[in-house]
C-alpha cells in the first residue's frame, strides 16, 4: 500500500473511532458527519492505491466509488447516496444546532452500523 493510500486509510479508521465516540457522548449529528468522512477517506485510500495519484477533492461518495472502480450493490449504492447528504458544509452555530436537533439516536445507530458494514466491504477490496 502506498504511503498516500495508507494515510487515507488511517484517517478513515480515526474518523470511525470518532463516530463511535460521538455516539457514546450523544452527539448524533457528528456521528453522521464522521461516518460520511470515514467512507469518503476509505474510498480515497482505494483511489490512491489504484491510481497512485491524489484522489479528487470531492465529497460525493457515489462518484468516489465510481472513480475507485467499485460497483456497489443497490443497498450499498443507496447508502452511499444517503451518507453523502451528511457532509456538513456549514459551520455556523445556528445551522448546526438546527441540524443536530433533527438527528435521533436510532438514526445515528443505524448509520453507524451501516458504515461499519461498508467499511468492512471497502477493506476487502484488493
Amino acid at each position: 500500500m502506498s504511503a498516500s493510500s495508507e494515510h487515507w486509510a488511517n484517517q478513515a479508521r480515526y474518523d470511525f473511532d470518532k463516530a463511535r465516540a460521538m455516539f457514546d457522548s450523544g452527539r448524533y449529528l457528528y456521528v453522521l458527519f464522521c461516518c460520511q468522512q470515514t467512507v469518503e477517506k476509505m474510498l480515497k485510500s482505494i483511489i490512491a492505491r489504484h491510481t497512485r495519484e491524489l484522489p479528487p477533492r470531492i465529497h460525493q461518495l457515489s462518484r468516489l466509488a465510481e472513480v475507485a472502480g467499485l460497483e456497489p450493490d443497490e443497498n450499498r449504492a443507496g447508502f452511499l447516496r444517503e451518507l453523502s447528504a451528511y457532509y456538513i458544509q456549514s459551520r455556523y452555530p445556528e445551522e448546526i444546532a438546527n441540524l443536530a436537533s433533527q438527528v435521533k439516536k436510532q438514526e445515528a445507530k443505524l448509520v453507524l452500523d451501516q458504515t461499519q458494514e461498508v467499511l468492512q466491504w471497502l477493506n476487502s477490496m484488493p
